[in-house]
């Protein structure tokens, strides 16, 4: 049964209504720093690394991968939730819309761009990602990202299960097709702006 220790990116330079793919802040690059010595400790011997392909969990990654001499593998399926509105004002209003509410409703046309975007089978290849897993393994990702897999360890169809906070660790077990929560992350109150 692999183990999956997800980590949620460092605290960004940018809100998501702000830049779509900012880097990390200096806070961010100090607790990028931390959770690597975390994970070296917690974890004691050198694991897969996948990351999303945005900017904020590369660079989150970085410590880590330079601590165990490897690149990490970039995996989209891990990447933040995809948005049907470029505008970034109007992103962020329609990203508050959605965390306050359920995959059922993720249906809804007007959170999917009128078909132009699927939530649903955007949520599942996350828990395919993570179910295709063969070894442990240390993903860095994204707060909703990290609570579709919590999500659907929980039985539970909010969109926010929790709130995990900037580089905290979610431990997941992987069985199958099912994933099982071993550890929520630290939690912090998470204000979309």
């Amino acid at each position: 049964m692999p183990t999956i220790y997800m980590i949620r990116h460092g605290e960004a330079a940018a809100g998501w209504d702000a830049d779509t793919d900012p880097g990390l802040s200096e806070k961010g690059q100090t607790q990028a720093e931390a959770v690597a010595r975390e994970i070296e400790r917690r974890v004691g011997k050198r694991l897969p690394i996948l990351s999303s392909p945005l900017r904020r969990c590369r660079e989150t990654a970085m410590p880590l991968s330079k601590g165990w001499d490897c690149e990490p593998v970039i995996e989209t399926r891990v990447a933040e939730v995809p948005s049907p509105i470029e505008e970034l004002e109007a992103r962020g209003i329609w990203l508050r819309r959605l965390m306050a509410g359920t995959w059922a409703d993720a249906r809804l046309p007007e959170n999917n761009g009128n078909g132009a975007l699927d939530l649903l089978a955007w949520r599942q290849s996350v828990i395919d990602a993570l179910t295709g897993l063969h070894g442990d393994t240390v993903i860095f990702s994204h707060f909703i990202a990290i609570n579709v897999a919590a999500g659907a360890a929980l039985g539970d169809d909010r969109l926010v299960a929790f709130r995990p906070d900037n580089c905290s660790v979610t431990v997941l077990e992987a069985s199958g097709a099912t994933l099982k929560l071993v550890e929520k992350g630290r939690e912090a109150e998470t204000k979309v702006n």
